[in-house]
């Protein structure tokens, strides 16, 4: 990983430079199964959901324009994060994205966002959860529908990102069990393998090492009793 942010961290402690840039070789080399660019939405996604909007996140927008993430593109991933990381602090790493742009003389965005469904009853979110979650809270069904009809149209963030990045948020929040659930069997339906859906879990332990180490736990329980282990 090319981190602009390797000085600073040199001229804060020289040790912890060594020990973070020994973790980025391991997680940047070490996981094939990820491309560079899944790598780069996944350390934002941790970055709004942790609100570690300093020096990380500026290394991670400044990554990610240097490996042709539009700010378009990062606008969606807030965007389709949002509901799953909350609206707040989505809202707060908008505002310092349009900070660091300015900073770093980085191309803003050209409006190319998606259209909403706002007004329709129905929801891409798959018949039996729908129901479920009716069965649990007729309003907070509603909510969840809204939620899903405005992401329909979002075409600039891949469904294989998308699911990448709600597992992401999962693991780092602890949401271990229906939400989990459900992402793992979008990132699979999408045509990812168990070594690569595994491979997001672990990518997540440089943002919380014990987190990563419970979801690998549920996710192998998972994948285990879906029978989509890898052999």
């Amino acid at each position: 990983m090319n981190s602009p942010s390797e000085t600073q961290v040199k001229a804060l402690d020289p040790v912890f430079a060594e020990m973070s840039a020994a973790t980025d070789r391991e997680v940047w080399e070490g996981i094939p199964e990820l491309t560079t660019r899944e790598k780069i939405l996944l350390c934002l996604v941790a970055d709004v959901c942790q609100q570690t909007l300093g020096l990380p996140f500026e290394t991670h927008v400044t990554m990610a324009a240097e490996h042709g993430l539009s700010a378009d593109d990062l606008r969606e991933l807030l965007r389709f994060i949002s509901y799953d990381s909350g609206y707040p602090a989505a809202l707060a790493a908008l505002v310092r994205l349009v900070d660091i742009e300015r900073e770093r003389g980085l191309a803003g965005p050209v409006g190319q966002g998606h259209p909403l469904n706002l007004d329709d009853a129905g929801s891409p979110i798959p018949a039996p959860i729908r129901q479920a979650v009716r069965d649990l809270d007729a309003p907070f069904a509603d909510y969840m529908d809204l939620q899903s009809r405005m992401r329909g149209g979002m075409r600039r963030i891949s469904p294989r990102e998308r699911a990448f990045a709600t597992m992401t948020v999962d693991v780092l929040y602890q949401t271990l069990e229906e939400s989990f659930r459900t992402h793992v069997t979008r990132a699979i339906g999408t045509g990812a393998t168990p070594d690569e859906v595994r491979a997001v879990v672990r990518f997540s332990a440089q943002f919380g090492m014990t987190k990563a180490w419970r979801g690998l736990w549920v996710l192998n329980a998972l994948l285990t009793e879906t029978g989509t282990v890898s052999a």
